[in-house]
C-alpha cells in the first residue's frame, strides 16, 4: 500500500470554527489504497471520515480516527460526449472540473457560488446555486462508486444498487467514502448576466415575477438599508462579452474582497460603524451586464472568512420570512455587516436534498468572523424552523434528528439504509449523531 500518511495534526475548516485531531491523516494515491485503509481502518476499530476543501462550516468533517484526504484522488475517468456524461475521482476540485469541461466543450447544468471545493465535499452537503428549473450539484449526478465499511468497492446509479444511489447521491458521508462520480453535462453555453440595485420592497412585490422569469435569480439584501443587489442569469445565443479583465479585478476581487475585508474589520472592531457601512455597500453595486461561458458568471471569488447560517423554506414562503428577518434586523441592535442571500430551486427527489420534494427558497445569512452577534443567527433560525425550514447540511444550525425526521420525508429510508450499510458507525461522528441520531 502506497498512500500518504502524515503525521496527525490539528485540522481546521476554513472559516476556522471547526478543529479536529485526528489519530491519522492519510492521502491514498488509488481507490483500491482507500479500501484497505477502510479496512484496516475497521480491523482497528477507528471512525473515518474524508474531508474535501474544508468549505462547511458544520463539523460534518470532523474526526478522532482516520481522516482521509482525497488530494490524489484526482483523475479524469471518462468523458462521454454521446451519452452526456464525465466521470471523474471524488478529489478532484470543481474549478478544475470546469475548466476540463471547458476544454471538452461541456458544462455542468447549475452551480454553486464558489468553485474551490471538491467533488464529493460539494455533492455530499448538498452544495446548490439557484435556479428556476435547474437543481443542485448532487441532483446532476446519473452515477457514484462508494467504499463501504467493510472496504468494498461498490457502483451505484439508477438501475444498480438503485437504494443505495438514491442514499449516497447526497450522503453527508454516513454510508461511506464516495471515490468516484459521474455527472450530466451538456454542451458549454452561454450566460448573459444582469446586475442591477432594486429596493427591498421592490424585489418582494415581484418575487414571483423575477423568480419564475429567469433562469437563475437571486439577490442580496444589506442588513439596516432599503438597498438590494439583483443577479439574472440567462442563457445566450452570444457573442461572448466577458467582463473586461481589470473590472472583474475592480469589481469581483478589490471591492469584493480586498476593500470588503477592510470595511468587515473596521466593523468588527466600531460595530456603530456597520449600518453606515451596509448603507455605502448596498449604494456601491451599480448596474452591469455581461455574457461568458456559464461557470464564470454561476461563481466569483470568496476570500473574506465568515460563518454562515442557510435555511431552505418552501417557495411560497420567501417573502413572508424575508419580511420577518427584516423587522427583527430592524427592533434588534445587532449591528450586521453582510448581506442576505436569497436563492431559489425546483424540487428535487433526493432523499436528503433541501429541496426533496418542495418548490424552495434558500435564506442564508453570514457573520464576519470573530463578529459577537450570535444572537442574530438564533433569532433567524427560530424564524426558519417556525415555517419548516430545512438547515444546509454544510452551515451552522442546531437542528437534531428528532427534527430533521419531521422535515423530510424520505429521513427513514436514509437511517434504515444507514443501518444497512454501516452498521457499526464506522463513518459516524458528532455531527452526525446529531443529525442522524446513534
Amino acid at each position: 500500500m502506497s498512500s500518504q500518511t502524515t503525521q496527525p495534526g490539528l485540522w481546521s475548516n476554513w472559516a476556522g470554527n471547526q478543529t479536529a485531531r485526528p489519530r491519522r491523516v492519510v492521502a491514498p494515491g488509488s481507490v483500491a489504497e482507500l479500501s484497505e485503509l477502510i479496512a484496516a481502518a475497521a480491523a482497528a476499530g477507528l471512525p473515518v471520515k474524508a474531508v474535501g476543501s474544508g468549505h462547511s462550516f458544520t463539523a460534518i468533517a470532523a474526526t478522532d480516527g482516520v481522516l482521509v484526504r482525497p488530494d490524489r484522488l484526482t483523475a479524469i475517468r471518462e468523458i462521454d460526449h454521446k451519452g452526456g456524461t464525465v466521470t471523474v475521482e471524488s478529489g478532484l476540485p470543481l474549478e478544475r472540473l470546469n475548466l476540463l469541461l471547458e476544454h471538452a466543450g461541456l458544462a455542468l447544468t447549475n452551480m454553486g457560488d464558489i468553485m474551490v471545493q471538491t467533488v464529493a465535499g460539494a455533492t455530499s452537503t448538498g452544495t446548490h446555486g439557484t435556479g428556476r428549473t435547474s437543481a443542485s450539484l448532487a441532483a446532476q449526478i446519473k452515477a457514484l462508486e462508494i467504499v463501504l465499511a467493510d472496504g468494498t468497492v461498490t457502483q451505484c446509479s439508477p438501475t444498480e444498487n438503485a437504494e443505495l444511489f438514491a442514499g449516497a447521491r447526497l450522503g453527508l458521508g454516513a454510508l461511506g467514502v464516495v471515490s468516484a462520480i459521474t455527472f450530466g453535462v451538456e454542451p458549454a453555453f452561454l450566460l448573459t448576466a444582469k446586475e442591477a440595485p432594486m429596493s427591498f420592497a421592490e424585489v418582494i412585490d415581484r418575487f414571483d415575477e423575477l423568480a419564475n422569469g429567469n433562469e437563475h435569480f437571486e439577490f442580496y439584501w444589506f442588513p439596516h438599508t432599503e438597498s438590494c443587489t439583483t443577479k439574472r442569469n440567462n442563457r445566450s445565443s452570444g457573442p461572448a462579452a466577458p467582463l473586461p479583465d481589470f473590472k472583474r479585478w475592480l469589481d469581483d476581487d478589490f471591492l469584493s474582497n480586498t476593500v470588503w475585508e477592510g470595511a468587515c474589520r473596521v466593523g468588527r472592531t466600531f460595530p456603530k460603524t456597520i449600518p453606515t457601512i451596509a448603507k455605502i455597500a448596498g449604494k456601491a453595486w451599480s448596474d452591469r451586464t455581461y455574457t461568458d461561458v456559464s461557470y464564470k458568471v454561476f461563481t466569483s471569488p470568496r476570500r473574506v472568512r465568515f460563518v454562515e447560517m442557510e435555511y431552505a423554506v418552501p417557495r411560497e414562503a420567501a417573502t413572508t420570512v424575508l419580511r420577518e428577518l427584516k423587522r427583527a434586523v430592524e427592533r434588534s441592535d445587532w449591528k450586521i455587516s453582510f448581506p442576505v442571500e436569497v436563492r431559489v430551486a425546483p424540487a428535487d427527489d433526493l432523499w436528503l436534498s433541501t429541496a426533496s420534494g418542495r418548490s424552495t427558497a434558500y435564506i442564508a445569512v453570514h457573520l464576519y468572523r470573530g463578529s459577537a452577534q450570535q444572537s442574530y443567527f438564533t433569532e433567524v433560525e427560530r424564524i426558519m424552523t417556525a415555517h419548516q425550514g430545512r438547515p444546509h447540511w454544510g452551515k451552522m444550525h442546531t437542528r437534531d434528528a428528532e427534527y430533521l425526521a419531521g422535515a423530510y420525508p424520505h429521513f427513514g429510508d436514509f437511517t434504515a439504509l444507514r443501518d444497512k450499510v454501516d452498521p457499526e458507525r464506522r463513518f459516524a461522528n458528532d455531527y452526525l449523531r446529531q443529525v442522524l441520531g446513534d
